[in-house]
């Protein structure tokens, strides 16, 4: 097929009503496009037949992840030039398809001749078979505990080897804390919980529980840097059991617990403080209220909890918020962002007191950057340890992400609140981020 190339980027910009940013590549070998712009490598005309099948977000990110489609140059470039292309975003409203309100705008006739090159191209047939890396959680109920733990293990149990390879030796998987961007990604890791810590005001032989343990870095650093007697719970069997080979080096078993337990089924408060660093986004929107409940139960009168969360941009309809496609089948099953006011919100109507909201949206992007380079560094490896697929989702959603966060459309925040005794005396010092009280 003669020009592939060409035929794709006039059919795209016929559809989108703009041209196309970044130079395309076709099956065939052509290439159209501006000069020195990423390119679209479109390696296999099944691409074509994902997108035509599912068009929008799903179907692209199929094709993406089966290797149908690439990008040579920029990877960071070439998204935020796609992202403009495929989605209209306002500062006030959801993220609309270009692709499908150009679709939905096109006259019948035009359609139907969109919709023959487009077969032309694509050649006949239905689409290929979904990659195997995308989740299938659908059973259950939205967040029962049954689904809850097969949506963590989609994506925390892919390896402790391949994580090793992303996360470096901190081993921590969510936002760093950046004193200057030439930091260490463990410098910055190290401090993230520090901080953490120091808001919780730890103090030795005091209990802490942090929901979400990963694999076990905040109880470690806290137990050992703190001298608390700490709890982590996960559902994910693999970070459990790395969890605890590494409080078994440290000598730690004796002040460290892990549990593979729900954060529903915690049954031994009160403890004096409680973290919860990147798991609030697995809750879900129907159970936060039961998430909030049971943290200010368990937490004695006077402890503090730390809830660092990532959030979205609130939406004038907010019954029409969902998660993007690409997200709830290949990254996260199932999770949810909320707008940090409705978070702060549903805290105080659990009975707490907020008393700070740090927001550290551009430290999240510094971090995702150097995971992004530490997966691209050692990618044969990567690969070698999960799959071709599995390591694509990760280097697509963490280049996306850390845009994402540099462009202000998520963020991230650390929300200290207490659950202040009936009393009224908090135990805060009196100036704002002392965390030495």
């Amino acid at each position: 097929m003669a020009d592939a190339a060409g035929r794709i980027a006039t059919l795209a910009e016929e559809v989108l009503g703009t041209p196309l940013p970044i130079r395309v590549r076709a099956w065939d070998q052509s290439e159209t496009g501006p000069p020195g712009a990423p390119t679209l490598v479109i390696r296999r005309r099944r691409a074509l037949r994902r997108i035509m099948w599912r068009p929008g977000e799903l179907g692209l990110a199929r094709a993406w992840v089966a290797g149908d489609l690439d990008v040579e140059g920029d990877l960071y470039d070439a998204l935020d030039r796609l992202s403009g292309l495929l989605w209209e975003r306002g500062p006030a409203t959801a993220p609309r398809s270009r692709l499908r309100t150009g679709l939905q705008a096109l006259r019948a006739p035009a359609l139907r001749t969109a919709a023959r090159e487009m077969i032309a191209l694509a050649g006949p047939g239905l689409p290929p078979p979904p990659p195997r890396e995308e989740a299938r959680t659908t059973l259950g109920p939205l967040h029962s505990l049954r689904r809850d733990r097969k949506a963590i293990s989609h994506h925390y149990d892919v390896g402790n080897d391949f994580y090793e390879l992303v996360l470096g030796p901190s081993m921590v998987y969510s936002c760093a804390y950046w004193d200057r961007p030439d930091s260490t990604l463990e410098e910055a890791q190290r401090a993230k919980l520090d901080l953490v810590c120091r808001k919780l005001a730890l103090k030795p032989g005091q209990r802490l529980l942090d929901v979400g343990c990963g694999w076990g870095s905040m109880v470690l650093h806290a137990a050992r840097e703190y001298g608390v007697r700490a709890v982590g719970v996960t559902l994910s069997e693999e970070q459990a059991a790395y969890a605890r080979k590494r409080i078994a080096d440290a000598g730690l078993t004796d002040q460290v617990e892990i549990r593979v337990q729900d954060y529903r089924e915690v049954p031994d408060g009160p403890y004096d403080a409680i973290s919860s660093i990147g798991m609030a986004e697995h809750v879900g929107a129907v159970r936060y209220a039961e998430y909030t409940a049971i943290l200010h139960r368990l937490l004695r009168p006077g402890g503090r909890l730390l809830n660092h969360q990532i959030a979205r941009r609130p939406q004038p309809d907010e019954e029409a918020y969902h998660v993007d496609e690409f997200i709830d089948r290949y990254v996260f099953p199932d999770g949810e962002l909320a707008p940090v006011g409705r978070t702060v919100a549903q805290l105080e109507e659990a009975g707490f007191e907020v008393r700070d909201v740090e927001a550290i949206r551009e430290h999240y992007a510094l971090t995702l950057r150097r995971w992004v380079a530490n997966l691209e560094r050692s990618w044969t490896q990567a690969v070698r340890l999960t799959s071709p697929g599995r390591a694509r989702v990760w280097r697509l959603y963490m280049a996306a992400s850390a845009l994402s966060f540099e462009r202000n459309r998520i963020g991230v925040n650390q929300i200290l609140a207490v659950r202040t005794p009936e009393g009224g005396a908090s135990g805060l010092p009196l100036r704002a981020r002392d965390w030495r009280g």
